[in-house]
């Protein structure tokens, strides 16, 4: 890698002040442990950096009326022993303890994980490795390598965070110059792997905010990797469950690692009231691979990881089903 650019670094100790900077097309950042690397490859050269880390409330984590509220500035490492996110949204803890190493979660953020950039090896590598190969169409060429004949950039969302609070139906809470809004976390992404986030400029993410769970709702996460250490997921998957007399009351189902964004499984309509059963199980398996789409973005074939996304959708929800019915003695 590269030594870093020269850049100014600015740090507001407030939202507003904060979205007034990132509106002039600075880069926002906290922990940095995506964003640094990526100015040492030079895959990005902004002029300003804005630190976040500064403005107060931001890494709040607390729980008020019935919701979990988690500042974007929480770190993960704080995400994965914190005993609200454990009792509430245990898949959240699980996610963010088993990203990289304790140092990164010790800087890491909740914001910076559901905005990572994508990624590729065609993407993720030095500058003279990238200009041999004049580019791609993420940056600095004019072709995606591993669609050659199509129009649009397949670098995958990678994060681990993002499937888990979309099963989790979460909203997102963005800051902006004109103010505070809140959305669905689903529509922070747009499945573009060269833009794959839907903020304008000026905004970021503020907070995340989920419905407390009842004690019927479990929720599990599970990632695939090459190595089991330090990786990013070939395929990510979580599930929130709830069953109530037998069959099932909730169920929310969310991907990474497979698409340019991280989705949230549609059509699960169906499985409420139904049973967890070898057909319910089947169904679900042909619903993840209908709507995973993995390219040749890894070193891994793109079947190999729709196939992981499917058994391991599948796996959790017979273990969130099995734990429920002997939590509740039957």
């Amino acid at each position: 890698m590269n030594v870093l650019p020269e850049f100014v670094l600015s740090r507001p100790t407030g939202r507003t002040e904060a979205a007034a900077q990132l509106a002039d097309g600075a880069r926002a950042i906290a922990g940095g442990t995506d964003l640094l690397p990526n100015l040492r490859r030079g895959l990005e050269q902004p002029l300003r950096l804005v630190d976040l880390t500064r403005i107060d409330g931001l890494d709040r984590i607390e729980l008020r009326d019935g919701e979990l509220s988690i500042g974007a500035n929480a770190t993960l490492a704080q995400l994965a022993c914190h005993p609200a996110v454990m009792r509430h949204l245990s898949a959240l803890a699980v996610a963010a303890g088993d990203v990289a190493g304790p140092g990164h979660r010790s800087a890491a953020t909740l914001g910076g994980n559901l905005c990572q950039d994508t990624r590729c090896v065609f993407y993720n590598q030095s500058a003279w490795w990238r200009a041999s190969n004049h580019g791609c169409l993420k940056r600095g060429g004019d072709i995606c390598h591993v669609a050659p004949q199509g129009q649009r950039c397949h670098a995958a969302f990678s994060g681990d965070l993002a499937p888990v609070l979309l099963a989790a139906r979460a909203e997102v809470e963005i800051a902006s110059p004109s103010g505070m809004r809140r959305m669905p976390l689903d529509a922070l992404y747009r499945d573009d792997g060269a833009a794959h986030l839907t903020l304008s400029a000026g905004e970021f993410v503020a907070a995340v905010h989920v419905t407390a769970a009842g004690c019927e709702r479990r929720s599990a996460y599970r990632k695939a990797r090459v190595r089991q250490a330090m990786d990013f997921p070939l395929a990510g998957v979580a599930v929130v469950l709830a069953l109530r007399e037998g069959v099932i009351a909730e169920i929310g189902v969310g991907c990474s690692g497979t698409n340019s964004r991280p989705i949230a499984l549609q059509g699960l309509e169906p499985f409420v009231g139904a049973p967890v059963d070898a057909e319910r199980l089947a169904a679900l398996a042909k619903l993840v691979q209908q709507q995973t789409s993995p390219m040749r973005s890894t070193v891994t074939a793109a079947n190999y990881r729709r196939q992981l996304a499917a058994v391991l959708a599948r796996r959790l929800v017979r273990e969130l089903a099995a734990d429920a019915v002997a939590g509740s003695g039957a």
